[in-house]
């Protein structure tokens, strides 16, 4: 310290650490009065506390998002709920609530998806930081690089897929990336791949399905004269477009829609489904109750 600034200066006090804690166990008593001492004797602060128990599947969820003020770390918040955790069986997370979560965005040649991300990440909307584009095609290479993120080209046949598959894993792991978007990326994704991403790879698709599958569904849809246009969000599961569903939109339409306002119609909630689903993974507000999902919204 410079001698001639030896008087202190009152300084505004250093603003508290931001965490979330997520859990799902078993149900029984004494759950939230355990986690809420914790926080107490280790001088945390609740924001913000949300709890489901599912009497379908006999577990309970939690949600608790707290401050806490240094020498607080996330490295010793985990270490000391170790035995909370291991004494109530629970499958546990403690995360920064401040950290923007690194994601890896998929598409092939719809842009839709990927330019509404692109602008929501840009913009603060989503607590995300884009670690890198991943496309079996070159027709955004242009679009991302405007943004200034790594564009990965990886073409995808039926011979070069398990490498390319390879290259997104090794992606991944280097970006230190922990969720990936499929923006509409229209490639099917290994039985492998998609276990070992499991909970870590959210899909948009729209919701004609099984009732118009293949090309064109919204124009399959017009020629039906559906009145309810469709998105949804969901996981990615080995069994196709049925992974544990996370959010989805509707539209209402009329009998005076043309096909490809069907299209536009379609690209904007799948858009919406999306966004929220990305965001509420990346604000911890998830969790994986077998097949569906928990979401604290």
């Amino acid at each position: 310290m410079n001698e001639q600034s030896s008087v202190a200066v009152p300084s505004a006090a250093a603003p508290a650490g931001q965490y979330v804690l997520t859990l799902s166990c078993p149900d029984k008593q004494g759950i939230v009065h355990a986690v809420s001492s914790y926080l107490f004797m280790t001088g945390c602060n609740i924001e913000d506390s949300q709890q489901f128990g599912d009497h379908d599947t006999g577990l309970f969820f939690m949600r608790v998002h707290f401050s806490a003020d240094e020498p607080v770390t996330v490295d010793k918040l985990r270490a000391s709920f170790t035995a909370i955790g291991d004494a109530f069986q629970m499958d546990w997370q403690i995360n920064r609530a401040d950290q923007k979560m690194r994601i890896v965005l998929m598409v092939s040649k719809f842009g839709h998806c990927l330019n509404d991300l692109l602008f929501r990440a840009r913009t603060g909307a989503l607590p995300v930081e884009i670690a890198a584009v991943v496309s079996n095609h070159t027709d955004f290479a242009e679009l991302v690089g405007s943004y200034d993120i790594p564009f990965h080209h990886i073409p995808v046949t039926k011979d070069t897929k398990a490498d390319a598959e390879a290259r997104l894993l090794e992606l991944v792991r280097e970006a230190n990336v922990e969720l990936v978007v499929l923006a509409r990326y229209m490639q099917v994704l290994s039985d492998d791949l998609c276990k070992q991403l499991s909970g870590r790879i959210i899909n948009i698709h729209h919701s004609f399905l099984p009732s118009f599958k293949g090309a064109k569904p919204y124009h399959q849809a017009h020629a039906r004269g559906v009145k309810l246009i469709g998105a949804t969000a969901h996981y990615v599961t080995a069994d196709l477009d049925e992974g544990p569903i996370i959010e989805q939109e509707v539209e209402r339409v009329g009998h005076d829609v043309t096909p490809d306002q069907l299209v536009a119609v379609g690209r904007d909630v799948e858009c919406q489904a999306l966004a929220r689903a990305v965001k509420w993974h990346a604000e911890h507000r998830i969790l994986l109750n077998g097949r569906r999902t928990v979401v604290f919204a």
